[in-house]
Formats: structure tokens, C-alpha cells, sequence
């Protein structure tokens, strides 16, 4: 038992390690400016794969580099939308999977580069979106993915927003993830993801999930995205 204990925090460790750097890396994205106006998103997501080269030796990234700005921000994950130029008062988020040191990060900020206040109110909004959906992860300890997501949606809808996402979530770990298996609903959270998520993995280890939350006005044209470690720190 001392050994699985042992082996489950150091697990945890190394997420939250993982998570740290990847909060380093976006502090110093925002100090250089690399997000900003007449840049292009794939320029924009370069710069951030040299940088995170740079700053921790990342030549892995887990899933695609995401960076979009303006219109672009209405799209889910798993849209391919058009190279677009960052404009000035756009809106702008950024998601990332940096692999460092076998471990995964996947995180998610949203930048506003003007003082627009409906889009500083959307980028406010995911912060305290997603506090209020950890709350009740926290608070319910048998809540299923399906169960969160409906609830996210629900904060979504009552802070004014839509809820962009498809999913809200999905396991992460050590370098490949449970999702190696297919693409299993159980791995996210979303509709029909029924069963608990505090649950152990084939391997008997503990699942460990990301809560991201993906907020959109399709009127006005824009949205923003955070995620981060959901069960951990």
C-alpha cells in the first residue's frame, strides 16, 4: 500500500510541476508581447512552441498548438479555422499541451488586448466559471462527466454566455494519456460520460482530469477559453 501511495504522489507532482511550467510559459508570452496586433495566429503559436523550447527543451506537444484571435475564438477544438492577423482590441486565447518530461500540460489562457469591456467581462467570466465548476467537482463526490458538464453549462448560460465546447474536459497524465485507447467517452467530460470520475485507470492508478471552459457571444463575434488541472492544486 506505503508504494501505491508513494507512486500516486509522485504522480501528482509531476502534473502540477507539469501545470507550473506551463504557467511560466504563458506569464512570459504575455511579458514579451509575443500575442499582439499584426501578428498572425501560426506565428503566434511558433513563437510559443520556440519559446517553450527555450525555457524547458518542449519538442512535444500532445495535442495541436492552438492560437486564435477574433472570430476564430467561436470555433471548438476540433475545427481547423483560417490563419487569421491578430487585430488590435482583439480577443485572443491560446491552447497548449506542452509535454515536459513525459507528463502533460494542457492549458488554456485567454488574452484581451483592448479595453473592449464585453470582452473583459467574457475573459472574467471563464476565471469564475470555472472556479464555480471545480466548487461543485469538489462538493459532489460522485459527480459524473456528463453531470459536470451540464453544470457548466448552466453557469455558462446564467453569466450571460454560451458554452462553446462540446466536451468541458477529459483525463490527463503521463505521456500518452488514456486517450490512446480511442476515443472513449468515459475519458471526457461531456453528454454520456455517465460514470464516476473519481475512478482509477486500467492500471489502477487515479484519474486525474482537466476542466476547460470555452465561453462565446455569437452576436458580437468572439469568445474566450481557459483549462487547468481540475482535481489537482
Amino acid at each position: 500500500m506505503a508504494d501505491v501511495i508513494e507512486d500516486e504522489a509522485v504522480r501528482a507532482t509531476r502534473l502540477l510541476d507539469a501545470q507550473d511550467k506551463a504557467v511560466q510559459l504563458f506569464a512570459e508570452v504575455e511579458a514579451r508581447g509575443i500575442v499582439a496586433p499584426g501578428v498572425r495566429e501560426t506565428e503566434a503559436s511558433n513563437a510559443i512552441r520556440d519559446l517553450a523550447a527555450d525555457m524547458f527543451g518542449v519538442s512535444r506537444f500532445w495535442h495541436k498548438r492552438i492560437v486564435r484571435s477574433g472570430v476564430n475564438t467561436l470555433q471548438p477544438y476540433k475545427e481547423n479555422p483560417p490563419d487569421r492577423v491578430i487585430a488590435e482590441d482583439d480577443i485572443v486565447f491560446c491552447d497548449f499541451g506542452p509535454i515536459f518530461e513525459e507528463w502533460e500540460a494542457d492549458f488554456g489562457r485567454t488574452f484581451v488586448l483592448g479595453d473592449d469591456p464585453v470582452k473583459l467581462r467574457l475573459r472574467d467570466s471563464l476565471a469564475e466559471v470555472w472556479q464555480a465548476g471545480r466548487a461543485y467537482f469538489d462538493s459532489h463526490p460522485d459527480v459524473t462527466g456528463e453531470e459536470l458538464y451540464g453544470h457548466v453549462v448552466g453557469l455558462a448560460e446564467a453569466a450571460g454566455w454560451e458554452f462553446g465546447g462540446e466536451i468541458a474536459g477529459h483525463v490527463v497524465g503521463q505521456f500518452p494519456h488514456e486517450r490512446i485507447e480511442g476515443e472513449k467517452i468515459a475519458s471526457y467530460i461531456a453528454p454520456g460520460s455517465d460514470g464516476p470520475m473519481r475512478r482509477t485507470d486500467r492500471n489502477g492508478q487515479a484519474a486525474h482530469w482537466i476542466l476547460e471552459i470555452h465561453l462565446v457571444d455569437r452576436e458580437r463575434g468572439f469568445g474566450g477559453f481557459v483549462e487547468e488541472l481540475l482535481d489537482l492544486g
